[in-house]
């Protein structure tokens, strides 16, 4: 029996539309991109802004207890200047953000 480990992934989002980020976690980052683009009853915030495009993607951890908590500190912070930062591939992460690995060529 093998066993398949997913890593959790972040994604962040932009609009340029309503010029608004969104994060989020997910072990599917190309569904979910997806989803906020095109499905209807999906997620009133990110309906109302689209489209949407991927701006910076993040492996975290099989564990989602830990992108969880990665997840509350970023967005408790409210700085749009923090995920400005983020999205900077020349950017070096510390703290709790050292968890966070970017995945340096990914699609949308």
């Amino acid at each position: 029996m093998i066993l398949v480990f997913a890593c959790i992934t972040f994604i962040f989002l932009f609009s340029e539309a309503a010029d608004k980020f969104y994060i989020g976690y997910t072990q599917s980052p190309k569904e979910r991109l997806l989803k906020h683009n095109e499905q209807e009853n999906f997620n009133t915030f990110t309906r109302k802004f689209r489209p949407w495009k991927m701006v910076a993607l993040f492996e975290v951890s099989e564990d989602k207890t830990i992108a969880i908590i990665i997840e509350r500190f970023i967005k408790k912070q409210k700085s749009r200047k923090l995920l400005e930062t983020l999205c900077d591939t020349n950017f070096q992460l510390s703290g709790i953000l050292a968890q966070l690995v970017r995945v340096p060529n990914f699609r949308d």
